[in-house]
């Protein structure tokens, strides 16, 4: 089932906020500055790209694809607006002049996204089975008349095994007698 319109913002959001911020990091931490329109247009760029991507549950390749895609648009627009903005000069202390980085880099940006997109689809995971448990709570609480426990219920008409079932799998339990 897709997920609703504010549910996919508010994804997205996340998203931009943590990509524009690993990419605007690690461009000042290479000497590189960062103005307020680049920034602006940095979190824009990132959102849009994360839209379309927030349907439903994601893992970790396609997290890393997108990730990987926006940071280097990302370190091209930051490598690219103190050229247009400045004087050639102000670009000749960062890293790298130009808009291709040298290895070191490459390999720390590569390990960056990396490390983020793992972070993020740890955190993707933990969200979907995190609603996929409140939803089958929910089911439960609307279908059973709310005098009764929810487990304890025998309405006329009305299977709860299933229900009872899909509770049991998102549940766990330690009373059980110690392993022998």
């Amino acid at each position: 089932m897709p997920a609703g319109l504010t549910f996919r913002l508010i994804r997205a959001t996340a998203f931009a906020v943590v990509c524009f911020g690993l990419g605007a990091l690690a461009h000042l931490l290479g000497g590189g500055n960062v103005s307020a329109p680049t920034a602006a247009t940095a979190l824009a760029v990132s959102f849009v790209a994360a839209v379309p991507a927030t349907g439903r549950e994601r893992g970790t390749e396609a997290i890393l694809t997108l990730l990987l895609g926006v940071q280097v648009v990302l370190h091209l627009l930051f490598s690219a607006a103190p050229s247009l903005l400045a004087a050639p000069a102000v670009t000749g202390d960062h890293l790298h002049s130009g808009l291709v980085p040298n290895v070191g880099m490459l390999v720390t940006h590569g390990l960056a996204t990396v490390m983020t997109a793992l972070w993020l689809s740890r955190g993707e995971s933990l969200l979907w089975a995190l609603l996929r448990h409140l939803g089958v709570r929910l089911r439960l609480w609307m279908c059973v008349p709310h005098r009764t426990a929810y487990w304890a219920v025998a309405v006329r008409g009305f299977e709860t095994t299933p229900l009872l079932s899909a509770l049991l799998e998102h549940s766990l339990s330690g009373r059980a007698p110690p392993a022998g």
